[in-house]
């Protein structure tokens, strides 16, 4: 009689459950999922700063996205620093691949982040590497394609999530989804270089840039411009010193991409002051 009881009691929990679970909104659903952010690295049973994701195996554009962590000021790095990444095959599909440990189900709303997924702990010089593949943009087409990034600090209670890394030569990454770009943790935009047959592209991240509600820090100041690295949208310039003066020659078109100095001035530049800083 007792067993039967214990049995009727785990049913009606269960139930129970099922029962709530019934009631969330299908937004309510996506939230939770959100709010999961897949932390159980603990599959990987111990993290580096360097990853080699599943996708790497797979048919697809190998590329290494790597850079450096830092702190708040932009200056020092941030070491045990987690990063969570998860992204599309080369369909652009979040593919599940059950014999792969990495791979999480789909719940209840079909959302899953699929297989190539992983994690980066930055070393004492708050560099990180991620060995993977190009992802593909959705087969609908209506986004760029990416690479999802999530934060993990020892001194935050939660995770945030950063701007996807996306892709400079992407046809679909137009102005307009530039100008949507939050630059959290600084630019996501990758531009490549070839070397030895690989693709690299280098991103520097800053904790807690552009990030609503993240703890200020003693003396910090606000900035005025861009930071260092940030993406500059496209726009006609007008020379007003050097070999092209007078015209709007594209750089870009003419001398080819290289870094370089954008020095922005006033209505009443003061051209003495700007041809010595220049100099």
């Amino acid at each position: 009689m007792k067993n039967h009881l214990n049995l009727l009691f785990c049913l009606t929990l269960l139930l129970q459950q099922n029962a709530c679970q019934a009631q969330q909104s299908p937004q309510q659903l996506s939230q939770d999922f959100d709010r999961q952010m897949p932390f159980d690295y603990k599959i990987l049973q111990k993290l580096s700063h360097s990853d080699t994701s599943p996708g790497w195996y797979e048919k697809g554009k190998q590329i290494l996205l790597t850079g450096t962590v830092y702190e708040r000021d932009g200056k020092t790095p941030a070491q045990d620093i987690i990063l969570y990444y998860y992204q599309t095959d080369a369909d652009g599909i979040y593919s599940i691949d059950e014999n792969e440990p990495r791979n999480m189900p789909k719940n209840r709303l079909g959302q899953t982040h699929g297989h190539i997924r992983g994690w980066v702990q930055t070393d004492s010089n708050g560099n990180y590497s991620i060995f993977t593949i190009e992802p593909g943009s959705y087969p609908s087409r209506d986004e760029p394609a990416h690479v999802h990034v999530t934060v993990r600090e020892p001194k935050m209670k939660e995770p945030y999530y950063l701007d996807d890394f996306v892709f400079d030569n992407d046809p679909l990454l137009n102005s307009p989804r530039r100008l949507k770009l939050e630059n959290r943790g600084g630019s996501g935009i990758i531009r490549f270089v070839e070397k030895d047959g690989l693709s690299i592209g280098e991103r520097n991240i800053t904790l807690g840039l552009n990030i609503p509600d993240y703890p200020v820090q003693s003396g910090e100041k606000t900035k005025s411009g861009k930071e260092a690295g940030e993406d500059v949208i496209s726009f006609t310039p007008f020379h007003a010193y050097g070999p092209d003066k007078g015209t709007k020659t594209c750089p870009i078109c003419k001398y080819g991409w290289y870094h370089g100095v954008l020095y922005f001035v006033g209505n009443k530049p003061n051209w003495v002051e700007i041809k010595e800083w220049l100099t």
